[in-house]
């Protein structure tokens, strides 16, 4: 069984920084792949970055250059490094975790395991 907390959203204003934080252990699955995910009022949920068991990352267009997505050398923590933010990025942002590749990574129906959800608001 996968568990999965995330931690680390708040208030931030336009241009800042937030690095959020995902404790989940996976260690059952090989490979996984691990995802941030977030979901802004009003929209659909959307893959933000994805990670593999083998250290492979991927992002969506819209943070590429901005948000880095890796994990602590036990492999225990997820973390998303969120820079340069803006009211874009206001959502409620989740991570998600599965057993096999990234393939397909931002289908949010595809993953088994999701944490509760950690909310970022960028004020502009």
């Amino acid at each position: 069984q996968v568990q999965l907390v995330e931690s680390g959203g708040g208030s931030v204003q336009a241009g800042g920084s937030l690095r959020l934080s995902c404790a989940a252990s996976v260690h059952s699955y090989n490979p996984y792949c691990l995802v941030w995910f977030r979901q802004a009022s009003g929209k659909e949920r959307e893959g933000v970055a994805a990670i593999e068991s083998s250290g492979s990352t991927s992002y969506a267009d819209s943070v590429k250059g901005r948000f880095i997505i890796s994990q602590d050398n036990t492999k225990n923590f997820l973390f998303l490094q969120m820079n340069s933010l803006t009211p874009e990025d206001t959502a409620m942002y989740y991570c998600a975790a599965d057993g096999g590749y990234c393939a397909g990574w931002q289908e949010s129906a595809d993953f088994a395991y999701w944490g509760q959800g950690t909310q970022v608001t960028v004020s502009s």
